[in-house]
């Protein structure tokens, strides 16, 4: 027992099954809960510094370095952000390659997280090669999906790390019609192990926990948003993406090399990814995945973060049903980039990177040198509010054993799949105070 008016501490050093460095500390005090600090510490890597100086030819493929599993994120709203200051608009044609070099992007980062970062914590075991020695078939249906969507990248982006073929104004290169047909076979497969995925993970037993959040997306009238749109929340936001940095803001905090987001006009921690974009946008979902979410049992909206693993679920399905869709009315796109003259110019542009809303913005000279450039990535959007839910979470769990504390605390932050790399940007600061 903990005597009265005495800290306890409980620390984790490094959370696993998360993509890059972080731990927790937790702060107990006369047995209730002081503080809880999502403690990033992998070394800040200056995105916006190093694109400085640097022509605008050179961020698309500068930007996919930022991240191996989301590069076509980066990629997208680099690009697009610099064809808004230059005033170019790719033609429909451009846009649904570029759409479906995003689905494959989903479909490999969703089955990543599902089935290997994901679906061992619903099965209380340590890691997806324990869960493939009780459940093989689960685990090669995961890697599986996961190539399909590494092949999907290589066909349009040149390869599926740190693609290639993107640039101002279109491609460098395109695929032939012939190409991506030889890949109808084995998307037809995907789907349907996208249905097998929804109906998997919608059997899983979910923590019965539900915070209020703020679910903030990409909107589209026509399409379930993943390019374009206006950014909105179920509370009546709808705001163009020039305005982001008007109503979210970025803050430092002492203990984390990444910076945190908020509402800028009351503070307030905001939700982003694939449970943000279901509440907002599960009418724009295609007939089949419309369907699996409507027969998985869950009633939209829902703001269970436990749930977040079927929402992804029902977006990897989703992408499988619209890469079938873009590569049975595929035209090639002609000419496949868009001519441009350099000229002066800022512009901004925002995608929805698999783990949620990407924001990029850049100024630059005549002669197409960045001046200024800006990366809110979704991770640093969502960090606050996962310190959030830790807060509403811990105190109901605190007189667990420190272990099964630190085991729950991950269970929790593996729901928001962070991409601890791409989030770490800022200088750690010290406050020192008397």
């Amino acid at each position: 027992m903990i005597a009265a008016n005495e800290t306890r501490t409980i620390r984790l050093e490094s959370m696993t099954r998360v993509e890059g460095e972080g731990g927790l500390r937790i702060e107990v005090h006369d047995g209730r809960l002081r503080d809880v600090k999502v403690d990033v510490f992998e070394a800040p890597r200056f995105f916006e510094a190093f694109l400085r100086g640097r022509s605008i030819r050179e961020v698309p493929d500068l930007t996919a370095r930022i991240c191996g599993i989301c590069p076509a994120a980066h990629q997208m709203s680099s690009v697009q952000a610099i064809e808004t200051a230059l005033g170019i608009t790719p033609g429909p044609e451009t846009r649904a390659l570029r759409r479906l070099l995003y689905c494959g992007e989903w479909i490999e980062s969703h089955a990543l997280h599902i089935y290997f970062l994901q679906a061992p914590d619903f099965f209380g075991m340590e890691s997806s090669l324990t869960l493939g020695k009780s459940h093989p078939d689960v685990v090669r249906q995961g890697l599986e999906l996961k190539k399909m969507g590494n092949d999907l990248m290589t066909a349009i982006g040149g390869r599926s790390v740190h693609p290639i073929s993107v640039c101002i104004g279109g491609f460098w290169r395109v695929p032939r019609r012939n190409e991506l047909l030889e890949l109808r076979p084995r998307l037809e497969w995907a789907l349907q192990a996208s249905i097998n995925t929804v109906k998997f993970v919608s059997g899983l037993e979910r923590p019965d926990f539900a915070p209020n959040y703020e679910c903030v997306a990409l909107s589209h009238p026509r399409e379930y948003a993943i390019n374009d749109g206006s950014i909105a929340s179920q509370v009546g936001l709808d705001i163009p993406v020039r305005d982001f940095e008007h109503v979210f803001l970025e803050e430092h905090v002492a203990h984390s090399t990444a910076l945190h987001s908020v509402r800028a006009d009351r503070g307030t921690s905001y939700l982003v990814g694939p449970l943000a974009r279901m509440n907002l946008n599960y009418s724009q979902l295609p007939p089949g995945a419309r369907n699996a979410a409507k027969e998985c049992g869950i009633a939209w909206p829902c703001f269970n973060p436990y749930a977040g693993i079927v929402a992804r679920a029902v977006e990897l399905l989703m992408a499988c049903e619209e890469s079938l869709r873009i590569i049975e009315s595929y035209t090639e796109p002609e000419p496949a980039r868009l001519e441009y003259a350099l000229r002066a110019g800022e512009g901004c542009a925002a995608t929805e990177a698999p783990r949620g809303l990407l924001y990029h913005r850049y100024r630059f000279n005549d002669q197409g040198v960045v001046q200024s450039a800006r990366i809110v990535p979704p991770t640093c959007q969502n960090y606050r509010r996962i310190e959030d839910d830790l807060r509403l979470m811990l105190p109901g769990i605190l007189e667990r054993p420190d272990a099964e504390i630190v085991d729950a605390c991950e269970k929790l932050v593996r729901n928001y799949d962070p991409c601890i790399s791409c989030s770490t940007h800022a200088v750690r600061v010290h406050i020192i105070r008397d």
